[in-house]
């Protein structure tokens, strides 16, 4: 028998774009197409046992849907950071997210971005007249990653050519692959003064919201470069452009930001050793299609009764 999954919306919406942005119009179409591939069927959300939310917004309206439908069993959400749906896991049902789906081109802008603060890019595309300056190498360079799932797992392979010494940290005590040490969060500052290049890509929490702010900045050698690629809250904005214009931060990119979006006039956008791109590391394209792979996977092992791909671990947020 095939398992009976409902997409939220349950009729598409005018409007195209990415999951994380309306998550509705020809996505929802892919999606019901994902969900056959993977052996299911769409159902109404009166008849479904899984369902796939695709509404943007908060958590209101889907635990409505779960108080209104008590046999779905399991959500599908379309997000990699699942911060804003904290409500929702206490409740009994199993939650999948898309963590980890979307890492390899995320990991790429990360690595772009690296080199980019490196060779002092936005200096050199802001500067009308020849203007030489002296570029800095990432081979060799000590590089910390806040995070141990699957974008820092990405970025570590696409380092490995430049020799650098990595080292993630995470919350679990597992190593992260191809890291050459793995660390808990907690040891930080322990590491900041040896630290060169910080990567900040990791689940957004309470307990890491503002993990980089004045007093880690503070221990980082003059010069080193912050790049994020996770959620604009992991890190201190006033505290970020006071190292900047210091000199203690040699150089910051920026997927993400606190406020987002970056309100024009605000002082990032000025300070030649900041590039922002606008939280714009993975496509439209690519989303859509890594989550409905997501999705036809997870309705897949959802039907034979296995562990299904980006368990959201309540306890933890993410």
């Amino acid at each position: 028998m095939k398992v009976k999954i409902g997409i939220a919306p349950e009729k598409a919406i005018d409007g195209v774009g990415r999951p994380t942005d309306v998550g509705v119009g020809p996505l929802r179409a892919r999606v019901a197409e994902a969900v056959v591939r993977g052996g299911g069927e769409v159902v109404p959300l009166a008849e479904a046992e899984g369902l796939v939310w695709l509404l943007p917004g908060g958590p209101q309206p889907l635990l409505d849907t779960l108080d209104a439908h008590p046999d779905i069993r399991w959500v599908q959400l379309p997000w990699a950071g699942v911060e804003h749906f904290g409500p929702a896991f206490t409740r009994p049902q199993t939650f999948t997210c898309a963590k980890g789906s979307f890492a390899k081109q995320v990991s790429e802008h990360a690595l772009m971005l690296i080199l980019a603060c490196l060779r002092d890019l936005v200096r050199h595309a802001r500067t009308p007249s020849w203007l030489p300056i002296d570029p800095r190498s990432l081979g060799g360079r000590s590089v910390t990653i806040l995070g141990g799932g699957g974008i820092a797992t990405e970025l570590i392979a696409l380092l490995q050519p430049f020799g650098c010494r990595v080292t993630a940290l995470r919350r679990s005590s597992t190593p992260v692959p191809g890291a050459d040490v793995t660390l808990p969060l907690s040891s930080l500052h322990s590491v900041l003064p040896s630290t060169e290049v910080l990567v900040v890509a990791l689940a957004l929490t309470p307990e890491t919201r503002h993990v980089v702010g004045a007093p880690e900045f503070a221990l980082l050698p003059e010069g080193a470069v912050l790049v994020n690629v996770a959620r604009g809250g992991h890190v201190d904005t006033e505290a970020l452009v006071a190292a900047v214009d210091t000199g203690r931060l040699g150089a910051a990119g920026l997927d993400v930001t606190s406020p987002e979006p970056l309100p024009d006039g605000h002082p990032l956008w000025s300070r030649d050793r900041v590039l922002v791109t606008s939280h714009c590391a993975d496509s439209s394209e690519y989303v859509a299609e890594m989550l409905c792979a997501r999705i036809a996977e997870n309705v897949r092992r959802f039907g034979l009764g296995k562990p299904l791909e980006g368990l959201v671990d309540a306890g933890a947020g993410y």
